[in-house]
């Protein structure tokens, strides 16, 4: 546990220039502007939703039940026909953006500890300052910019919004990289 008193806070800065980032990006520049479309008549989808009395959760759909319904002639048809997709449905209410900004920036501590401890223990005190940049940048680059791959690969994420989260996942990484080299305890420490 030594790694944490070492490097509490370039853990810690790195959380919050990362939230500092990711808050400009999101609020302040028209780069996620699109990445999610309306539904056409939406106000008579959720009325059919609301009428189903459907359960926050994620759902697939058409939706197997096994393997074997999976090949049958009418699961088949059904995914030909369409609608094939996913769709999360939340709890009903106001936006909670407060408990998701939370939740956001306790994601970005535990990136940034994650990191301290793969850095301190491939590199140690003393490293240089782009070792460190190298190894703490790698390994976040690769929680930050990639995370949204399987999105597309299993979900149908557009490709576009995934390489758009790629470009601030690698800022979040260049940030996180930036601090952790620059805040580097000395071999003496």
């Amino acid at each position: 546990m030594t790694f944490l008193t070492e490097l509490w806070l370039p853990i810690l800065l790195s959380a919050v220039f990362v939230f500092i980032v990711s808050s400009v990006i999101h609020m302040a520049t028209p780069m996620h502007k699109h990445d999610f479309g309306k539904l056409p008549n939406e106000d008579a989808v959720l009325e059919s939703l609301r009428a189903r009395g459907i359960e926050p959760g994620t759902y697939v759909f058409p939706c197997c039940e096994s393997m074997k319904e999976m090949s049958s002639p009418e699961m088949i048809e059904k995914r030909k026909r369409g609608p094939v997709g996913w769709m999360t449905i939340l709890p009903p209410g106001e936006g909670k953006l407060g408990k998701s900004l939370v939740g956001w920036f306790l994601y970005t501590l535990v990136v940034g500890t994650l990191a301290a401890y793969l850095g301190w223990h491939a590199l140690g005190a003393g490293a240089p300052y782009l070792s460190v940049f190298r190894i703490v940048g790698t390994a976040v680059f690769m929680v930050y910019a990639l995370d949204h791959v399987s999105e597309s690969i299993w979900k149908g994420l557009r490709w576009g919004t995934t390489a758009r989260f790629f470009v601030d996942g690698t800022l979040y990484a260049l940030v996180t990289a930036g601090t952790f080299g620059w805040l580097w305890p000395d071999a003496a420490a």
